[in-house]
């Protein structure tokens, strides 16, 4: 009997197997794309419709530096101040008993938390510690204590920092939790094995591995506080004191008229910004993923 010739496995075409990452391109097209190239042909477009780099000149001027200034001031605070202790809150979590409870729910909670912004957010924050909030006005009547002895600082750049900081801690609890799980218990016995101690441990072992992901998490933080705009819209109500709120004002008002495409020019530079700070990100958690992987 002859042997049967083993069927070789049939291969699907090349466009079947891509074109289950149409809606992906679809999203990355309409969603990223186009309105980068809008924000790119505006910021160099003249008044006239040619082309003109008086609006990225104008970058220069000293009301958008300052706004600039203070938008990377708030990120970097508010970032920092979250990565620290976010990276304690999941340390503490790490410690925990591994899928119990206490894990899955402050997990669930941070998740929802980290995307908690927005007049929702800045409703809370009046509603707590505005001038009328019930907690300013206990403390005025039961311990006379004046929050805003020192002026309104909630509705200014201290403000920002602390309302930002409150969705950059669950964000920093998510981003960086898994690199704490990448962390071996196997790594910290081989060290007292050899008579080192916890800070040896930390120093020279753990923390040099954790500090790539570290580093990266924060930069994240600061990237999602950069472009954070709903929030500070919400709870500045006068002024600009952002960039985000500049490019605001830039597109829609009534005072002065014919700033849209000097708004795309401030939107451009957040967009480099940003994008600085996202390729950091990148060569950061590449770097962890070789250590911890």
């Amino acid at each position: 009997m002859a042997d049967q010739a083993v069927a070789a496995p049939r291969r699907k075409p090349r466009g079947t197997a891509l074109l289950g990452t149409v809606p992906f391109f679809a999203y990355v097209v309409i969603f990223l794309i186009i309105p980068t190239l809008v924000v790119v042909i505006g910021a160099f477009a003249g008044d006239d419709g040619g082309v003109s780099f008086a609006n990225v000149k104008a970058l220069t001027n000293g009301y958008i530096l300052d706004a600039f200034g203070r938008s990377i001031t708030l990120s970097a605070v508010s970032a920092v101040i979250g990565a620290i202790l976010g990276a304690l809150l999941a340390y503490a979590l790490v410690t925990s008993k591994a899928g119990g409870t206490l894990r899955r729910v402050v997990t669930s909670a941070a998740g929802v938390l980290a995307q908690f912004g927005g007049v929702t957010l800045a409703f809370a924050f009046l509603a707590t510690i505005g001038l009328s909030g019930f907690v300013t006005v206990w403390l005025q009547d039961h311990l006379s204590i004046d929050l805003y002895a020192n002026g309104v600082w909630l509705f200014e750049l201290p403000g920002l920092i602390l309302v930002y900081t409150y969705f950059q801690i669950p964000l920093m609890l998510i981003v960086f939790l898994p690199a704490l799980d990448g962390i071996r218990p196997q790594w910290r016995e081989a060290a007292e094995s050899l008579g080192g101690t916890t800070w040896q441990y930390w120093t020279r072992v753990a923390g040099p591995l954790l500090a790539p992901a570290f580093l990266g998490s924060t930069l994240l933080l600061f990237a999602n506080a950069f472009s954070a705009y709903a929030t500070a819209a919400a709870l500045v109500s006068q002024g600009s004191p952002i960039i985000p709120l500049q490019i605001r004002g830039a597109l829609t008002s009534e005072v002065v008229l014919g700033q849209q495409n000097l708004g795309k020019a401030m939107a451009l530079g957040m967009v480099i910004v940003v994008a600085v700070v996202m390729a950091l990100y990148a060569l950061l958690e590449r770097r962890t993923a070789k250590w911890l992987g």
